[in-house]
């Protein structure tokens, strides 16, 4: 049925790899027809990793799923083979190895005085009880370009519950009111564990080399063609008698050398609009990252051509022209020695792997580290244990580094959590912290109208759709593995007229049950 039709997507994150798997799997289209292009030289976007025990391992963020809240992600991963385990699904290894190393953090939240917290009430008063209860039940017209701050007090932002939130998700009080209330709704079931952190699947290794590395290899196996180091710099774009928006050539880049590749009307398409790790940049032991701007920005630019006089296909200046309210700094830790794990395990009572995140508090950069299960990555050494970490403040000066987390090296940054923990400098011999600066990590995040994001296929387009962090999906929740995976489907399934089934967002928020133990949570 498609034998001719070939598929062309722009960007290699999980968006594009999901969407050649859905239309090979669910299409019937050959894998030799579809070619993804990367201006990166790997695959996977945001969910990378890479390193060394020697030079160090890195990676630029980390992932928290649920059974409940990933339908159509499990769906994907069922189809797909564990490159460690070929006999068993990356769905199937996952939900083994959650089950046999389960989250329960017992230092969820952490004080100046190293006093870990009872999180068990939320902290809320009478007053924040009710503002939350309106937020939840406001209509999404009435919280366009709203902030948060716009339907919760200043006291709110100090109750236990916020901080665990935010560094749960990654939220701050000026992001948009609208896409917390989604989240309200779609993580209710999380609301009730949330200092535990209890039901979150979590792969064997990163993301990356547990999800991502299967999955490339599927799609190569199936024929898809992977090509790194290809920048896209332009669509040519015309409208058909119909006024249908119609792409008959890609422009790109490789080597420096400019090619074309036409395009059929009939091919199809997809654009990985935006990026949230776009403009990143890593530092050293002795370096601090570069805090790169807008003129180094490259992941927009297509979008901002094409949507310029075609409000269907958005508004990305909505998310990216505003740098120090989108960027975090994250950081990964490589150690030689034993000493940290050890120490942390002592003082947290959690076995590495199953505490999740430890917040402190009190830190003006807001740091929050998460101790894997080791190893962490492919053919690390069993010598040598890996964590992560991030500050959602890293503009701010530090408690016990004075500059900001922005100018800071990995030492610094090493320096400053022995500061909070009061651990000896000498448990960090021989270490190596790779720092990431990166602005738009949070950019999904920002106020915005339903009109700011296309469609995942837009009505006034004939074969080019978006799967991206930037779509509008109704009821579904930004940086998520899942919000891109569940893109793709809807643009896959929509531009190969499949009558299948996409998996619904399921209505945990109209269960009786997980409203009731979210309201008996709220009244703590």
């Amino acid at each position: 049925m498609f034998s001719d039709r070939k598929a062309f997507l722009v960007g290699g994150g999980v968006g594009s790899l999901a969407a050649a798997a859905f239309m090979v799997r669910d299409g019937g289209m050959r894998g030799d027809n579809i070619t993804i292009f990367e201006a990166l030289p790997t695959f996977g976007g945001s969910l990378d990793a890479a390193g060394n025990p020697d030079q160090g391992y890195t990676m630029r963020g980390s992932r928290m799923m649920t059974t409940e809240n990933f339908e159509c992600t499990w769906a994907l991963l069922k189809s797909i083979p564990s490159l460690s385990r070929p006999d068993i699904s990356v769905f199937e290894e996952t939900m083994k190895f959650s089950e046999a190393v389960k989250w329960n953090a017992k230092a969820r939240l952490v004080d100046r005085n190293l006093g870990i917290l009872d999180v068990a009430s939320m902290g809320f008063s009478m007053r924040d009880r009710y503002e939350l209860v309106s937020l939840s039940k406001a209509d999404e017209r009435e919280l366009e370009d709203q902030r948060i701050t716009d339907w919760l007090s200043p006291e709110f932002f100090e109750t236990k519950f916020w901080y665990m939130w935010q560094t749960t998700f990654a939220f701050q009080p000026w992001h948009s009111a609208l896409e917390f209330k989604r989240y309200l709704h779609r993580f209710i079931r999380s609301f009730p564990r949330i200092e535990k952190l209890s039901g979150v699947k979590h792969p064997v290794l990163n993301h990356h080399d547990s999800f991502i590395k299967p999955l490339v290899y599927w799609l190569k196996a199936r024929g898809v063609r992977l090509e790194a180091a290809v920048t896209v710099t332009e669509f040519d774009l015309t409208t058909d008698e119909n006024g249908q928006i119609v792409i008959g050539a890609i422009h790109l880049c490789r080597s420096d050398n400019a090619g074309v590749i036409p395009v059929r009307a009939d091919d199809l398409v997809f654009l990985q609009n935006g990026s949230i790790t776009d403009a990143s940049s890593s530092g050293t032991m002795t370096t601090a990252p570069e805090c790169l701007t807008k003129e180094e920005s490259g992941g927009w630019h297509l979008w901002e051509t094409i949507a310029k006089g075609r409000p269907e296909f958005g508004k990305p200046a909505t998310f990216n022209t505003s740098i120090p309210e989108t960027r975090w700094t994250s950081f990964t830790v490589t150690l030689r020695e034993s000493a940290f794990f050890e120490q942390m395990e002592v003082f947290t009572g959690n076995a590495p792997g199953t505490g999740g995140i430890v917040t402190f508090k009190d830190s003006t950069w807001l740091i929050s580290v998460v101790l894997y299960r080791q190893p962490h990555f492919v053919g690390q050494p069993e010598d040598v244990q890996v964590f992560w970490g991030y500050a959602l403040h890293p503009d701010r000066i530090g408690n016990f580094v004075a500059k900001p987390l922005l100018e800071c090296s990995g030492a610094e940054i090493i320096q400053e959590l022995c500061g909070h923990l009061n651990f000896d400098l000498r448990f960090f011999r021989g270490a190596v912290c790779i720092p990431c600066n990166m602005p738009y990590i949070t950019s999904q995040f920002m106020p915005r109208r339903a009109t700011d994001r296309p469609a995942p296929f837009p009505n006034n387009s004939r074969n080019l759709a978006f799967v991206s962090q930037f779509v509008e999906i109704p009821e579904d929740v930004v940086f998520t593995i899942e919000y891109s995976v569940r893109a793709a489907q809807i643009a896959v399934y929509a531009m190969l007229n499949l009558d299948l089934e996409i998996p619904p967002v399921t209505p945990h928020d109209r269960s009786v049950r997980a409203k009731f133990d979210a309201a008996i949570k709220g009244l703590k």
